[in-house]
């Protein structure tokens, strides 16, 4: 499904839908970050998605962590919470949702890279690496955080 974004737009779509998300920041222990080509919008990534009936939040990570990339992942932290009303994304079957993503800190735990229908590239990069690549702002917020590892998370 295509999607388009849209931040602090004034002629972005009205809103008519908020769904959970998840995006996780996984580091091997060289530092690489795990990141996704997306075929919705063609940028790369954190991998994540969004939050499904009857599972815990922690369960959504470790789900959309195998589903795009194929790896195991442990939940260790949260980073943000990005919950900003300016942030749309329409999608070609009319759905316009406003951000409700929540970013988290996990570990690598097992399997194999493999690519899917939502992503198209599953690469580990360094922070140099992904400082070239097209990433969509907020993305690049959340990875920002994550890696600074503050006292907390970000929450806004």
């Amino acid at each position: 499904m295509a999607r388009i974004d849209y931040i602090d737009d004034p002629n972005a779509p009205a809103i008519n839908a908020v769904v959970p998300s998840v995006v996780a920041i996984v580091q091997d222990d060289l530092g690489r970050v795990l990141m996704i080509h997306k075929t919705d919008n063609d940028r790369w990534a954190l991998p994540g998605g969004g939050h499904e009936l009857g599972e815990s939040i922690a369960d959504t990570v470790i789900r959309e962590v195998k589903e795009e990339t194929g790896y195991d992942v442990e939940v260790e932290a949260i980073t943000g919470t990005y919950t900003n009303p300016k942030h749309v994304m329409q999608y070609d079957d009319g759905e316009v949702r406003q951000q409700f993503s929540i970013a988290f800190r996990a570990r690598l735990t097992g399997g194999e890279r493999q690519t899917s229908s939502e992503s198209d590239e599953v690469e580990w990069l360094t922070p140099e690496q992904i400082a070239d690549l097209d990433l969509h702002p907020s993305m690049r917020l959340r990875l920002e955080h994550a890696l600074s590892r503050s006292s907390g998370p970000f929450i806004g």
